[in-house]
């Protein structure tokens, strides 16, 4: 299979270019990447989504609405967008034995997902059974994702770790400002090389924003006194992801709902608030900072719920060298 092989030995080219540099260059902290970082002054981006109690993006909100806490902190917002903006776009299906039956409803809510998203993003598509490999690259082309998806070859395990942390990856090449990934699967992950810190760390340094699709057993009786089960462990795993990044997690009761859900995420995506704001704290010191949004509608909206990043690795500031 041409494009998992090619796929792979980008992931390995990937990792021998990162640890070349780092032999090379001072260290780096992951986390500055996705922060604009100047001479004086540290910008953090927040994209946040904010919905009625239908679900549905609640418009028309102003800066005076919001409120941002870094470390339990007040922040002073700098910027305030409320728009449209095209993104870098990940979908990650996926493929594994169990999938067989539903692969072509998945695929059919991908697309309608993709036309339901502003035309001028880019999309990536990653399939996943006993390892994750690349089957269609960044494009604007709606052929080129059916095509992709329709190399449908569903067996093995369920490599669901490496495929999500491989993406994570993958989408900081993209060209859009805004990121994001969609995740459909119906299991647990069983076979991937990479563990789940190490997905937790890549989506925590991450610009990304993550949607999940759980197509899960409810009544699972595996597992034991003392383990949960599959099922179980998959649901919490998937919502964690997605909180961590400002995302939503589903778990739809049948594979009819999903096309649902994933117009629901379009319009969604479509309707973030975007929030500027520099730290108080300055220090580039490499540290995880905490954030909290308060949002303060109008009384006549209702209940709303709202979602964003939970937090965000500060740079770390480079080491002057004493021959300068």
């Amino acid at each position: 299979m041409y494009r998992k092989t090619a796929f792979t030995v980008a992931i390995v080219l990937f990792s021998l270019v990162v640890f070349a540099q780092e032999r090379s260059q001072p260290q780096k902290n992951q986390g500055d990447k996705g922060y604009t970082l100047s001479v004086e002054t540290l910008e953090v981006q927040l994209p946040i989504s904010v919905l009625d109690r239908e679900g549905r993006p609640v418009n028309g909100l102003t800066k005076e609405n919001f409120q941002i806490f870094e470390d339990k902190v007040l922040q002073t917002i700098k910027t305030f967008k409320h728009e449209d903006i095209p993104l870098s776009l990940g979908l990650i299906i996926d493929n594994s034995g169990s999938m067989r039956n539903k692969r072509e409803r998945v695929n059919s809510s991908a697309l309608a997902f993709v036309r339901e998203s502003n035309p001028d993003d880019e999309t990536f598509i990653v399939n996943f059974d006993d390892s994750a490999y690349l089957e269609q690259d960044f494009t604007g082309s709606i052929g080129d994702l059916i095509d992709a998806l329709d190399n449908i070859d569903a067996r093995g395990e369920t490599a669901l770790y490496d495929a999500l942390y491989l993406s994570a990856e993958h989408v900081k090449n993209g060209k859009k400002d805004k990121k994001a990934l969609l995740l459909i699967t119906d299991g647990e992950d069983n076979v991937s090389k990479y563990g789940i810190n190490k997905v937790i760390e890549a989506l925590k340094q991450s610009k990304v924003t993550l949607y999940t699709i759980g197509l899960l057993e409810e009544n699972d009786q595996r597992g034991g006194l003392f383990k949960k089960p599959p099922s179980k462990k998959a649901k919490d795993d998937l919502q964690k992801f997605a909180d961590i990044t400002g995302g939503q997690a589903f778990f739809p009761k049948n594979i009819d709902e999903v096309e649902e859900l994933v117009t629901h995420i379009a319009h969604d995506l479509r309707n973030h608030y975007t929030i500027s704001y520099t730290p108080t704290n300055a220090k580039l010191d490499g540290s995880y900072r905490e954030i909290a949004v308060k949002v303060n509608p109008p009384k006549n909206l209702g209940k709303i719920t709202w979602h964003t990043k939970q937090g965000y690795y500060a740079p770390k500031a480079e080491p002057v060298s004493s021959n300068q």
